[in-house]
């Protein structure tokens, strides 16, 4: 199960940390990813993360703002958000699989949280 928290309402320049944390025993063996959906379009790829941590890809949309990383101790994946902007509004979801691959396939959702972006 995947359960993602931090999300609310920001100013436009404003930075910004989600969390998902994991429970069960493979977290350490499953790559992460954030994705982000606003209402009428879809689902959008955000971020992935190794199992280990060591390999990350990011959205072109996204890169020098946003960053992802995972902490295998707390079983918590991290979606840093900086430089906020308007079109950043929408629910974040993050998602695992058991395979780091391009394009990301998960097998496994969050229930999303909540970011708005005020300018």
């Amino acid at each position: 199960q995947l359960v993602e928290s931090g999300g609310r309402l920001v100013q436009a320049g404003d930075s910004l940390r989600l969390s998902c944390a994991a429970s069960g025993r493979t977290f350490s063996t499953r790559a992460m990813a954030w994705y982000r959906q606003v209402p009428g379009r879809e689902r959008e790829f955000v971020a992935l993360i190794s199992s280990t941590g060591g390999g990350s890809d990011t959205a072109e949309s996204v890169q020098g703002r946003f960053s992802i990383s995972r902490d295998n101790v707390k079983s918590t994946a991290y979606l840093e958000m900086n430089s906020l902007k308007p079109e950043d509004t929408a629910v974040y979801y993050c998602a695992s699989s058991r395979y780091y691959s391009t394009p990301f396939n998960p097998d496994s959702w969050g229930q999303g949280t909540q970011v708005t972006v005020s300018s």
